[in-house]
């Protein structure tokens, strides 16, 4: 039985409360998958190290998490020290302990200075066989541990709005069946079909079940936030402002100088209207 979690402080200061648009923070998240190699990743991570100062300098704060290969864990406690950006891993097992091989738990990764774990995403349940109940297992695991599960949840195909709603609906619920009341969480919309495609999902279908799954966060009562993935780029977030908190980013975050467009696109959209000049 998966014990009760308090609120964390980290969601509180993250802003991970109400609807889009009511102070919540905004996020933009990176998952490198295994595109990069050693080398690259350090180099990678030095160049996004090197972003702190416009981070610093956004008229809105906006967190930015990412997330490397295992191997480059310890490069990113290094080299992302003393910013403001943090790190995790792209996967985690259920379990604490035992004759797991080659598995990594998430009390590993919380010693490893991590913050975010991604479960459930679509590569995971297509080539290693992953499903909902193993998603919350995973998710449950990374609460408990005083992680935040990144919940990628999406279609498989194109098929309409509705389906894609109910479709996904489904994977969330069943991810936030294993974490603890009150466990901060952040659901990637990851419609599948959208996925390595040219072109991102058609924003209102996006802002139509972002906004199905944000109100699925507050009947469970949970502290989350939602962003959108798949082929995620500059452009990307101006559309679907209101109705995602961020974004979660692939291959067009290779790019330092497109992470960085994003990530003032995204604290302009977000940023409050300045208050009228009194006559």
């Amino acid at each position: 039985m998966i014990p009760e979690h308090a609120t964390s402080a980290a969601a509180r200061s993250s802003g991970a409360f109400g609807p889009p648009g009511t102070g919540r923070r905004p996020v933009v998240g990176v998952s490198l998958k295994l595109y990069f190699g050693l080398a690259a990743t350090r180099k990678w991570l030095t160049d996004v190290a090197a972003l702190q100062g416009a981070l610093a300098a956004l008229p809105r704060p906006v967190d930015l998490f990412v997330l490397p290969a295992f191997p480059a864990l310890a490069d990113a406690r290094e080299l992302l020290s003393g910013t403001d950006i943090a790190y995790g891993a792209q996967n985690v097992h259920w379990a604490e302990t035992g004759a797991w091989t080659g598995e990594v738990s998430a009390g590993m990764l919380a010693e490893a200075g991590a913050r975010y774990a991604e479960v459930g995403h679509a590569e995971r349940r297509r080539h290693f066989g992953e499903t909902d109940a193993t998603v919350a297992a995973k998710a449950g695991a990374a609460t408990r541990a005083g992680l935040v599960p990144v919940i990628c949840a999406g279609e498989r195909h194109d098929a309409g709005t509705e389906q894609a709603v109910e479709e996904t609906l489904v994977q969330v619920r069943a991810a936030l069946g294993g974490t603890g009341p009150g466990s901060e969480v952040i659901v990637a919309y990851e419609p599948v079909w959208a996925i390595g495609a040219r072109e991102p999902a058609p924003a209102q279908h996006v802002r139509t079940v972002a906004t199905a799954v944000g109100g699925c966060l507050r009947d469970h009562g949970v502290p989350g936030r939602v962003i959108y993935g798949g082929t995620a780029g500059p452009g990307t977030f101006g559309r679907l402002a209101g109705s995602v908190d961020g974004l979660f980013l692939g291959r067009l975050a290779h790019d330092t100088a497109s992470l960085r467009r994003v990530l003032e696109e995204v604290a302009a959209a977000t940023a409050p209207a300045p208050l009228p000049l009194r006559p």
